[in-house]
C-alpha cells in the first residue's frame, strides 16, 4: 500500500488550484447551495472535522466570489476550489462509500488546504467572527 507523504499531497493540491480558472470559481460558486447540502449529509466518524472543513472552505469561496471579502489570496481560492470540487467527485481515489477509509483522500486533501493556507484561513476566521479552532485541522 502506498501512502502520499504530506510534500506529495501539497504537490497534488497545488498542481490542480493552478487550474482553477476564473470561470472553474464562478461555476463551483453557482454550485454552492448544492455543495453546502451534499457535504452536510456526509457521515465520517473517522474523520469527524472533515464537514465543519468543507463549509470553512465553501463559505470562504463564497465570500470571495461574492466580494465579501477580498483579503483572500486568490491562491488560496483556488486550492479551496479544488477542495471542494474534489470532496463532491464521486470518482475520486477512494469512493465514499468505502467503510472507514472513504473519506480519507477527501480528508487528506481538505487537511492540505488548511494546512497550507493556516494563517490566511484563521485570519478570514477573525474578520468574520468564526472560530478556526472549530475546524481543527489537528484531526
Amino acid at each position: 500500500c502506498y501512502t502520499l507523504s504530506m510534500s506529495d499531497m501539497a504537490h497534488f493540491v497545488h498542481h490542480n488550484a493552478a487550474k482553477v480558472s476564473p470561470k472553474i470559481l464562478h461555476g463551483i460558486h453557482h454550485k454552492l447551495p448544492q455543495l453546502k447540502l451534499e457535504f452536510a449529509e456526509i457521515h465520517a466518524p473517522k474523520f469527524p472535522h472533515l464537514v465543519d472543513q468543507l463549509e470553512l472552505l465553501a463559505d470562504v469561496v463564497e465570500d470571495y466570489a461574492e466580494g465579501a471579502d477580498q483579503e483572500i489570496p486568490y491562491f488560496v481560492i483556488a486550492e479551496a476550489c479544488f477542495a471542494l470540487a474534489y470532496a463532491h467527485k464521486q470518482d475520486d481515489l477512494i469512493h465514499s462509500h468505502v467503510p472507514d477509509v472513504g473519506y480519507a483522500d477527501d480528508s487528506s486533501v481538505v487537511r492540505t488546504v488548511f494546512i497550507e493556507n493556516e494563517k490566511v484561513l484563521a485570519d478570514y476566521c477573525k474578520r468574520h467572527g468564526l472560530d478556526f479552532a472549530e475546524a481543527g485541522i489537528e484531526a
